[in-house]
């Protein structure tokens, strides 16, 4: 990814590292299979908005957002020693919704496509003898 844009390097950047550390794993056994979907970073550099998802139900989200608060100041401090950014910025966990929302239109069409189906049966084509 090429960019001229620093916020936007350094946002890939972040999001690089920060998937790096969450593919290992974290001590903090609140925080699931953590998968962050996107970094954006405010023009000054201080302040990163981290969207994130997570395999499970609403119960594993709400341990999850928890053990990321938690874990705030170490992913930081991670940032800082890896990047040598002059200012390391403050990190804002968000629960990225996207993917709940594709999730539920795509059962919201399954369910419209089950009823065209019971409703309107294909109609039988007997084979013909050739």
């Amino acid at each position: 990814m090429t960019t001229h844009n620093r916020p936007e390097r350094v946002a890939h950047m972040v999001q690089q590292l920060l998937a790096e550390r969450f593919a290992r794993g974290m001590r903090d056994p609140r925080i699931g299979l953590v998968t962050i979907t996107g970094v954006k970073m405010s023009p000054d550099l201080r302040e990163a908005r981290v969207y994130w998802t997570v395999h499970g139900d609403l119960e594993q989200r709400k341990h999850t957002a928890k053990g990321l608060e938690k874990a705030r100041g170490f992913l930081r401090r991670e940032i800082g020693v890896e990047l040598k950014l002059r200012v390391t910025p403050e990190l804002r966990f968000t629960y990225d919704e996207a993917i709940d929302r594709g999730e539920r239109i795509d059962q919201l069409l399954r369910q419209v496509h089950d009823e065209e189906r019971t409703q309107h049966p294909e109609p039988f084509v007997p084979e013909r003898d050739e």
